[in-house]
């Protein structure tokens, strides 16, 4: 019995890199784009509408940043899973995205291969998060905590 392929929209502002993605996963037998956005109110919209499995979402975009577009569509579609891929691994952004309800974040410098992989495994419910930000992990839960002072 064959399994439904994974259903994703992809948010970014930028066209190029949606193409791009969509390329890279639409080569997978298991997954298909069926949405794209260019915004975050139509990334929210067209999540709600759409209902995809994962939707990748970019933090800086035109109308509604990723922040609070991941803060509504864990709201209004808390069945899909959200994977930020973005360019910026700031503290602040990192920590907002994952209290919004993330379930993932990438940088876009990620490879194709790893970006298909964190889709199927957000898809199952797992965390995914790139080396770069894992490395964040302990300042941003303990941000009074010096290295020197752990020693």
């Amino acid at each position: 019995m064959a399994t439904a392929p994974i259903r994703v929209v992809i948010a970014d502002d930028h066209a190029l890199f949606r193409e791009g993605t969509r390329r890279i996963l639409d080569q997978q037998p298991d997954i298909v784009v069926v949405g794209e956005a260019d915004g975050g109110p139509r990334a929210v919209e067209t999540t709600v509408l759409l209902k995809p499995d994962v939707v990748l979402i970019d933090i800086r975009m035109p109308g509604l940043n990723g922040v609070e577009a991941t803060r509504q569509i864990h709201e209004r579609a808390a069945e899909t899973a959200i994977l930020i891929l973005s360019a910026f691994d700031d503290d602040h952004y990192v920590r907002a995205l994952l209290e919004a309800g993330a379930s993932g974040y990438l940088l876009k410098t990620v490879l194709a291969d790893d970006l298909v992989e964190a889709v199927r495994r957000v898809h199952v419910g797992e965390t995914v998060l790139h080396p770069a930000i894992v490395r964040k992990i302990p300042q941003l839960l303990a941000p009074g905590l010096s290295r020197s002072s752990t020693k």
